[in-house]
């Protein structure tokens, strides 16, 4: 079926000697993978590989077999030019980052208009957007919303929180809970906006701190995720 969607790229790799294969999350169809052949060495053809940088916002034709193998793209086209992603050092890092995160957590092979939305918004807000040394922690919370464990924060003003159950209590309940300075952070990003960041002073302890919890909160909901690899140089373009 021939299918006209945006798209967004969370990966691109090199097969061989000129082919990529590319995952990108789709408006229409949601993760889809395709192979691009001898795109790496053809300067004739209607797709440059230059568009499937980490996080691109797309426009694509695509042919969508939907049988789980390989699809094929036709045609593809900027659906959104950035302005900083893919030249500021330090949010470059993060898209890098973040498209890591996205392709080991997303795994949805249909249309989820709600979380195209949410990622495609969000994107667009941290590249117009100078204040965003927290953005990767507020959007790694968000995005648990579209993942099905956004944490419970219906008496987020109790001093312990839950990994497991993903709640605020009491007292501790077993060994994913939580009581150190983690808590503070969350309670405060629970309760803020993008446009709110600005509001939230962090060092770099406790920002990193605070994300290694977040994906220690990934790992226990989503079956597989494990921590990704470009982690170290996040820490390290922050230190």
């Amino acid at each position: 079926m021939l299918i006209n969607t945006k798209a967004i790229v969370f990966s691109a790799l090199k097969y061989g000697e000129a082919d990529l294969i590319v995952k990108c999350f789709t408006e229409r169809n949601g993760l889809k993978t395709y192979l691009l052949r001898s795109i790496l060495k053809s300067k004739k053809g209607k797709i440059k590989a230059s568009l499937f940088q980490p996080l691109t916002q797309l426009e694509i034709v695509a042919n969508h077999k939907d049988k789980g193998t390989m699809e094929y793209m036709r045609e593809a086209r900027l659906g959104a030019t950035y302005e900083t992603l893919h030249t500021h050092v330090l949010k470059s890092t993060v898209v890098m980052f973040l498209s890591e995160v996205l392709r080991n957590a997303v795994k949805e092979e249909e249309a989820n208009a709600a979380l195209y939305d949410f990622l495609e918004n969000s994107l667009m807000w941290f590249d117009t957007h100078e204040k965003t040394v927290n953005f990767h922690l507020l959007f790694l919370l968000k995005l648990t919303r579209y993942l099905g464990f956004y944490p419970d924060d219906t008496q987020k003003n109790k001093p312990v929180f839950n990994l497991l159950d993903g709640n605020f209590q009491e007292i501790e309940t077993n060994d994913a809970c939580i009581t150190d300075q983690n808590v503070e952070v969350l309670q405060q990003l629970l309760g803020t906006d993008f446009e709110g960041l600005g509001e939230i002073k962090l060092n770099q302890t406790s920002r990193s701190k605070f994300l290694l919890m977040l994906l220690k909160y990934y790992e226990i909901h989503l079956q597989g995720f494990h921590k990704p690899k470009s982690l170290a140089v996040l820490n390290e373009i922050y230190s």
